[in-house]
């Protein structure tokens, strides 16, 4: 099993669970556009999860554009603590198809998460970027993109202000030990790590 797909069976955030930024606080949130890197160890959706768990907290909207090739499983999302009610979910057929989405739903005003699952062949045009980077700081939103890399690869443009990589997902007896580090972050210039244990599902060996 991959350790993409691994993450999208165990993430279960405790109901006290702190939020994800290791600086904290509603004005540490997210920055107009982040990028989610992994390679094969990592786990990916595991920290986009938890982003959208922290919006819905807050009473933000959010919305998930997956691809069809590589959908999440819904109740595993709402056993981490995801209302699925009031999550907007597109199907998109390849990043370009990802990125024209998300244009529309920042473009509304109405969310103040969205996250895109750009995948292996993750590319963003220069002017794709830069509109969507200047739509969520107009409608002060977050665009969260997914991708498969190693930590060397560089991110999908000059514009991403947050690059955090999900480097590894190992086993802790019947629990796995997600870690993640910031390679990029121009916002505070600080690049952090951070590590979560998280639940498996029964029979994961």
């Amino acid at each position: 099993m991959t350790g993409r797909a691994l993450l999208a069976r165990t993430r279960s955030p405790k109901a006290d669970a702190k939020p994800l930024s290791p600086e904290g606080g509603r004005e540490a949130s997210l920055p107009s556009l982040t990028e989610i890197s992994a390679s094969a160890a990592g786990a990916p959706l595991t920290l986009a999860f938890r982003l959208v768990l922290e919006a819905q907290r807050r009473g933000e909207p959010a919305a998930w554009i997956g691809r069809k090739d590589a959908p999440f499983y819904p109740p595993d999302a709402a056993d981490g603590g995801v209302d699925l009610a009031a999550l907007a979910v597109v199907w998109a057929a390849d990043a370009i198809g990802a990125a024209k989405a998300a244009d529309l739903l920042a473009r509304s005003g109405a969310f103040g998460l969205i996250v895109l699952d750009l995948g292996r062949e993750a590319r963003l045009p220069a002017h794709a970027s830069s509109r969507l980077a200047m739509l969520a700081k107009q409608h002060e939103a977050s665009i969260v993109c997914l991708t498969d890399k190693d930590a060397a690869q560089p991110s999908l443009g000059p514009l991403v202000s947050l690059r955090a990589h999900a480097a590894s997902c190992t086993r802790e007896g019947g629990r796995f030990r997600c870690e993640a580090v910031a390679l990029k972050n121009k916002r505070s210039g600080i690049l952090w790590s951070l590590a979560e244990v998280c639940r498996g599902p029964d029979g994961l060996h």
